[in-house]
């Protein structure tokens, strides 16, 4: 008895001692929905909200396919499609946003230099590319101007302005007009020309391989679709999609879509161009 005191005694002490002890700070990632919603211009949106949207859209795509085929294993196989539809867009909406950033950026920059050889300063260069520069880009460039003006802390500006773009040739060319800025010098003119030159030629060589790799994308997504149209126009044979209701048509049609999944993300990941990451945001 007086080992099993003195045992619950120590784990006392013991317990009592280690809530002193310091508590290494909790990372907090942000969700993965965030960034895609930076990236699809669309930062307002809560990732709740999204969320939403995508269990709304599998409700309804499998309420339509369940009041089509009363078969409620295709309808639940098309409410999954519908769910994950929203994703997709919004993917799409953020890889052509991307693509239209990387064509315009060496215009906002050659804009930049001419305003700095014209004698303005660097912040006024910046907010004066939200009134001439290239339209995509006006409303960020628009936001830096109104931030400068409130605090006139020129490098929380460019965060904000990196937030609000989103991009990773953006993440480049605020941190190098960061540099440029701390550092000082004559070479500002200079080293824009430089970067503009660079930013062309990167988006020419990777206009040229995108348009080269879209037919094996679209190839793929034709393939993957071409089972699931043919079995979405079964639904108006009630004879025939009725099967699927039984054990063995549960079978092939998850079977079908683990397989669908697998080659789609297969040949995407064959077909695909190296993504830049944001590794200065």
């Amino acid at each position: 008895m007086g080992a099993v005191l003195g045992l619950l005694l120590g784990l006392g002490l013991l317990l009592v001692w280690s809530s002193t002890w310091p508590r290494a700070p909790r990372r907090e990632h942000p969700p993965r929905l965030e960034p895609l919603l930076r990236e699809a211009g669309l930062a307002e949106v809560r990732p709740g909200g999204f969320v939403t949207v995508c269990v709304v859209s599998g409700f309804l795509a499998t309420a339509a396919v369940l009041v089509a085929s009363r078969t409620l294993p295709v309808a639940l196989a098309f409410g999954a499609m519908g769910g994950y539809l929203p994703v997709a867009v919004l993917k799409g909406r953020a890889r052509r946003r991307l693509r239209e950033f990387a064509e315009v950026w060496p215009e906002a920059v050659d804009n930049l230099a001419s305003a700095v050889r014209a004698g303005m300063s660097l912040p006024e260069a910046l907010s004066a590319l939200g009134e001439r520069g290239p339209e995509p880009l006006r409303a960020a460039f628009r936001g830096f101007g109104l931030d400068y003006q409130v605090s006139g802390r020129f490098s929380d500006c460019l965060d904000r302005l990196k937030e609000r773009l989103a991009d990773p040739v953006g993440d480049r060319v605020v941190e190098s007009l960061r540099v440029a800025r701390e550092v000082g010098g004559g070479d500002l003119g200079r080293l824009l020309r430089s970067l503009s030159g660079f930013l062309r030629e990167d988006a020419r060589t990777r206009a040229e391989l995108q348009s080269r790799q879209a037919w094996t994308v679209n190839g793929a997504r034709l393939a993957v679709a071409a089972p699931w149209l043919v079995l979405l126009l079964l639904c108006f044979q009630p004879e025939v999609i009725h099967r699927y209701a039984s054990g063995a048509g549960v079978t092939v049609l998850v079977g079908g879509a683990v397989l669908c999944a697998v080659a789609y993300r297969l040949m995407v990941r064959i077909g695909r161009l190296p993504t830049e990451s944001r590794i200065l945001s």
